[in-house]
């Protein structure tokens, strides 16, 4: 049988600002903000409560499901997920998965990660060989780019990684980013080796799968990647006994500085399943964000926290999941990322049984 939708109360609210006791509907299919808690009058008194904060779902921006437990992702407080590469038609599975099963991430993925032959991740050996979409030339880049769409891919994934093998020439990046373009996909790029960031650039390539940590990035290039989006990733450098996380740590800590200052868009991302990082929200990454200088509204904006419930407007809604964690904000925004690693995911019914 059904649930009917009910009312709660919950301490605090982030829906790209704070707002503090509220009132959240929740129905079967979604989780509304209703407004504020009539405290004058005692109208909500009654209500059942929820402690902590919600928010809407916490996003990890660069994941590779195929390598971790979609389970233990919502259990460690990630709601939604953009998968960066695996096997298409694997891949493409899961979009609906995460629609219908509360236990996973809403997910949306790039499906394989285009490739020139013998370029990476072709010999990396931590994905299925399908992974691997061999574009030779510009008419590969259209035939590719449209498999991928019509598989379900929400973005398109593409290397440039000179470090591990050979990448592609000018003429196909520029046919990739066009061919995306076409059919109304965004282009993610890892961008990886000395000069390449200024050819992702020149080919119109402002999207990165990774913070650069290659090399220090001038200022020119600083200045023009500042309309793009990088997925930070900063944790997969960290290097153990090194107490600032390594020499690459650094070099992308400094190139995300630079390209925040000039008011480049950062997101969350982890590149999970590279190695041993925990699976839910990394409180490593946050650290490392906080050493860009990203405050308490810019984590919680990289996280995607900002941007599914518009608390001015009656009838806003989450999706059905929300990030929860049972305590209030610290005082010292220092404190910020290990109050954060300690959220779950709870969906309408979830949330409908945990008030029950």
């Amino acid at each position: 049988m059904q649930q009917e939708a009910r009312l709660v109360t919950v301490d605090r609210v982030w829906s790209g600002r704070w707002h503090g006791p509220s009132v959240v509907r929740v129905s079967p299919t979604a989780i509304h903000l209703v407004g504020a808690v009539d405290t004058g009058h005692g109208e909500h008194a009654e209500l059942p409560h929820l402690p902590g904060t919600l928010f809407s779902p916490f996003t990890d921006s660069h994941v590779h499901l195929g390598l971790v437990d979609a389970e233990q992702l919502v259990r460690g407080g990630v709601g939604r997920v953009l998968d960066l590469g695996w096997s298409p038609d694997v891949a493409a599975l899961w979009p609906e998965r995460g629609r219908v099963d509360p236990r996973w991430p809403e997910v949306q993925v790039a499906g394989g990660l285009l490739c020139p032959p013998g370029g990476y991740p072709s010999r990396a050996g931590w994905a299925p060989d399908d992974a691997s979409v061999v574009v030779a030339d510009a008419a590969d880049a259209e035939r590719a780019v449209v498999r991928m769409r019509d598989l379900g891919a929400s973005v398109v994934k593409l290397t440039l990684n000179s470090d591990v093998g050979p990448v592609f020439d000018d003429d196909v990046l520029r046919a990739i980013a066009a061919a995306a373009d076409r059919v109304g996909l965004l282009t993610v790029a890892h961008v990886q080796g000395a000069g390449q960031v200024r050819r992702a650039l020149d080919a119109g390539l402002l999207r990165f799968a990774h913070t650069p940590f290659s090399e220090r990035l001038p200022d020119d290039l600083l200045d023009r990647a500042a309309d793009g989006t990088w997925i930070s990733t900063l944790d997969i450098h960290r290097t153990e006994g090194e107490p600032r996380g390594g020499a690459a740590q650094e070099v992308a800590i400094a190139n995300l500085r630079g390209f925040r200052d000039r008011g480049g868009h950062v997101l969350y991302g982890t590149d999970l399943g590279n190695g041993d990082l925990p699976v839910g929200v990394n409180e490593r990454e946050l650290r490392a964000l906080q050493r860009v200088g990203l405050g308490q509204e810019a984590l919680l904006a990289a996280l995607g926290s900002d941007d599914s419930l518009d608390a001015g407007q009656d009838g806003a809604h989450w999706t059905p999941r929300a990030s929860w964690v049972p305590q209030p904000p610290p005082d010292d925004e220092r404190d910020d990322p290990a109050w954060l690693a300690r959220a779950s995911v709870l969906t309408a019914s979830t949330l409908q049984e945990l008030l029950s």
